[in-house]
């Protein structure tokens, strides 16, 4: 018997209370997990008993204790629950303890920083992880989704499970899933920058480009999601990349068989109909050999990974002449998004979640279990069809990180239901398809945006779709999501937010003639400091009127 299976014998169903058994516990973790057990040091920063002050409203304080404090780690909250797993008095206890954690977080030094992860535990039964990575005060989310942030004590026994574990003691930054992603997401821009520029050089248009290529990334994506066969894609390529026309014709027929769904031809197999406006014009570009070299060569990234809080802005950069320099810097990180998305949308919702939840809790506790049930399915109604406008959307961004965390809410009040013993019939697509059939999901059509740049404008609506199909697969596996796939909500309109106009009037100077603007791009070094200021040379679009 190995060192876990032994830790995992000893503990299994322990019925001593808390406090005979939590530090023991914890202690026996440390050493399965290989890090070093805490102490007690003048600096306070990995301990049991840490002392908290709370500080209240009304001036006055208090006195509190963290279970097991790693400072810039986790604070963990302990317990040794008598009810039986699944029962109400569990759930509420579990409930109890992270609200304690995190009030805990929140109770620390300013000096130290909110650590990203609150860890809650039941001795010899379960560890749930929370994290908040932007350290920014925002509510702690299940980590990693809200359908496996909770580790039963036989899960120790898989490796990932022990090193997911052992990082949230040694290295808990590095499970911020987008700094991986952000690093592969810039890689991937830097491909399709190289292959764009190649394109543009055989003379293709710049917008026929950016459709070619956003037909492609999402083609890649379904892909290594298994949307399609694996690889299925790049074997096209590979397959007749000496022949690229004839490529370019099976890439076509694709496209076309992903918008009809069924059997398809080229890849002989089925694929799932995705739908959408994507592909109804399957248009594909005369490849040469290198260029197509050039596709499969990004094909070969791992597009599940992408990150899209930053992909929108680098896909949008990689397919601009004039923004590629940019690549891989200047793009908003996704914290400082986090910053305006999670208090002015997500934190209300989460204090409506809190109260539906305890009324829910207090209904189910007096057996009126059917209306605690409709509570939250009338908080689950809310939830999906609350609509979040973007009047300047960009590429997408700020719509895709709102609607991530909007995923991770409904995901903790489909977990609640699931206690409760009620599961959906089906998560559909939002709208009237969701009704008939049965259920409904927060997807891309609560997410509304108006952009004035068409090439943004369409990043931003693949950009919706592959965070919404990323986080299906994340939190359902394998199971294939509703079809169709991709579908034309209409979310996201091309056109002015601030002006309606029926028609343009240019501005003239007194000989008649057109008032031209800096390009808004375009600098020269000061003659007087050297740094770049706008070159006035460089001029535009002409000044116009709307009327």
């Amino acid at each position: 018997m190995d060192a876990t299976q032994r830790f995992i014998a000893k503990w299994q169903g322990i019925s001593a209370s808390e406090l005979s058994t939590s530090q023991s516990f914890l202690i026996d973790l440390c050493a399965l997990l290989g890090v070093e057990v805490p102490h007690a040091t003048v600096a306070q920063d990995y301990m049991f008993e840490r002392p908290i002050t709370f500080r209240h409203g009304d001036g006055s304080t208090s006195a509190g204790r963290i279970d097991l404090y790693r400072r810039g780690a986790f604070v963990l909250e302990s317990k040794k629950l008598k009810a039986a797993t699944h029962s109400k008095g569990f759930d509420d206890a579990l409930l109890r303890a992270r609200s304690q954690a995190e009030a805990y977080a929140r109770a620390l030094p300013a000096t130290e920083g909110r650590p990203p992860f609150v860890v809650v535990v039941d001795v010899g039964n379960r560890i749930e992880l929370y994290a908040e990575f932007s350290r920014s005060g925002a509510t702690y989310t299940p980590f990693p989704d809200p359908r496996s942030h909770r580790i039963a004590l036989a899960d120790l026994a898989k490796p990932e499970i022990l090193d997911r574990l052992r990082r949230v003691w040694t290295d808990p930054l590095s499970l911020d899933p987008s700094r991986e992603s952000a690093r592969v997401t810039r890689e991937i821009a830097a491909r399709l920058a190289e292959l764009a520029k190649s394109l543009e050089r055989a003379g293709h248009a710049p917008e026929q480009v950016a459709q070619f290529l956003m037909r492609c990334l999402f083609t890649m994506f379904a892909e290594d999601v298994r949307l399609l066969p694996e690889a299925s894609f790049r074997n096209l390529l590979a397959q007749h990349a000496e022949r690229p026309d004839t490529a370019m014709r099976m890439l076509a027929q694709l496209w076309r068989d992903m918008d009809a769904g069924g059997f398809s031809a080229v890849l002989a197999s089925d694929v799932l109909r995705f739908n959408g406006k994507l592909f109804k014009q399957p248009d594909t570009l005369p490849l040469d050999r290198e260029q197509v070299g050039l596709l499969i060569d990004a094909a070969r990234a791992d597009w599940k990974h992408v990150e899209p809080a930053i992909f929108g802005t680098l896909l949008e950069r990689a397919l601009s002449t004039s923004e590629r320099h940019k690549l891989g810097a200047h793009y908003t990180p996704r914290a400082y998004v986090e910053r305006l998305v999670l208090p002015t949308v997500i934190e209300p919702l989460r204090t409506e979640w809190s109260d539906a939840q305890a009324a829910a809790m207090t209904l189910a506790a007096e057996s009126r279990h059917d209306e605690a049930v409709a509570t939250l399915q009338r908080f689950h109604h809310r939830l999906c069809t609350v609509r979040v406008l973007d009047p300047a959307c960009g590429s997408g961004n700020f719509l895709y990180v709102t609607l991530e965390h909007l995923k991770r809410l409904e995901g903790e009040v489909l977990n609640t239901l699931d206690e409760l013993g009620f599961r959906q019939t089906g998560l559909a697509l939002g709208g009237e398809r969701a009704d008939a059939l049965g259920g409904e999901t927060v997807d891309p059509h609560n997410l509304l945006g108006i952009e004035l740049n068409p090439r943004a404008a369409a990043i931003a609506e693949v950009v919706l779709w592959i965070g919404y199909l990323q986080w299906h697969f994340r939190t359902r596996g394998d199971v294939s999501p509703p079809v169709p796939v991709i579908r034309d909500f209409r979310n996201i309109e091309n056109r002015d937010a601030v002006l309606a106009y029926d028609a343009v009037e240019l501005v003239t100077d007194a000989a008649g003639r057109p008032v031209t603007r800096w390009d808004g791009r375009t600098m020269k070094p000061s003659p007087v400091t050297g740094e770049p200021i706008p070159d006035d040379s460089a001029r535009g679009g002409c000044q116009k009127f709307c009327v």
